[in-house]
């Protein structure tokens, strides 16, 4: 794992922002964009769609 400095390092999760991982993770968006999108770690965005029972795109 790279080790990139977050600014928002382990800030808890808006409801916007839950609301926005949902709809970007059903429209099919891969892991990479969504943390983008979110300011986010990979890693974050990923535990949080696992807590949510969300499914992301894996990128081939």
């Amino acid at each position: 794992m790279s080790e990139k400095n977050f600014e928002r390092h382990r800030q808890p999760w808006r409801q916007d922002e839950i609301q926005k991982l949902h709809t970007l993770a059903k429209k099919g968006m891969a892991l990479k964009a969504i943390a983008k999108a979110l300011t986010r770690s990979e890693e974050s965005v990923k535990q949080r769609a696992k807590e949510d029972g969300l499914s992301i795109a894996k990128l081939r």
